[in-house]
């Protein structure tokens, strides 16, 4: 590919994520530009490099295996304030404790959810489907067929991670009881400085 077909092809690659508005795979992006992935990769570091190194007030980032263009961190504040009223309100504490144990566990049933916060957790499981920070995930092959949850691609975009790898790390505590539910919140705290939620 030469210089000129590289340069069109981030140009392309730019306009489609602009226009898309949510992370597009891949997969998705090497049919509609009609070219293969290392070359998609290629054109979308240039472009990751090319925000970062102008400063520019967006970044390309790339989510498991999407890639999606957002508003740089250094501006959140004024985009915040702009944008404010249709911002939802911040996860209460309960929700983020949910959250960190789908996000750390996952997949998981509600019940073991519960088990773990030593609550019924049924309210903040809906309000986090809603907010499309988890979904379904299949069921559990036992009796009664419990409903899987894990974490979504907007969980990830929310918190500025890449994949789950980027969750810190948890001490070893034990999975259930009272240290591991402020273990996690603990956890989550450091994701949460200011995610757009």
């Amino acid at each position: 590919m030469d210089l000129k077909e590289r340069k069109e092809l981030e140009r392309s690659l730019e306009a489609v994520l602009f226009a898309a508005g949510e992370p597009v795979p891949v997969e998705r992006l090497c049919l509609g530009l009609e070219t293969d992935r290392p070359s998609i990769d290629a054109a979308a570091k240039k472009l990751m490099d090319r925000y970062k190194y102008d400063r520019r007030g967006i970044r390309l980032v790339r989510l498991d295996t999407s890639y999606q263009l957002c508003s740089a961190p250094e501006y959140a504040a004024q985009v915040r304030k702009t944008l404010e009223s249709r911002r939802p309100p911040k996860l209460s504490p309960p929700a983020l404790e949910v959250l960190a144990v789908i996000a750390y566990f996952q997949p998981v049933t509600r019940a073991y959810v519960d088990q773990v916060r030593g609550v019924d957790s049924s309210y903040t499981v809906g309000l986090l489907l809603e907010r499309e920070l988890i979904q379904e995930s299949g069921r559990l092959p036992v009796p009664g067929r419990p409903i899987l949850y894990k974490t979504t691609k907007n969980f990830l975009r929310c918190f500025g991670l890449n994949g789950l790898d980027d969750l810190p790390p948890l001490p070893d505590l034990p999975r259930e009881g009272e240290q591991a539910v402020q273990a996690l919140e603990q956890a989550m705290e450091e994701l949460q400085e200011e995610p757009e939620i």
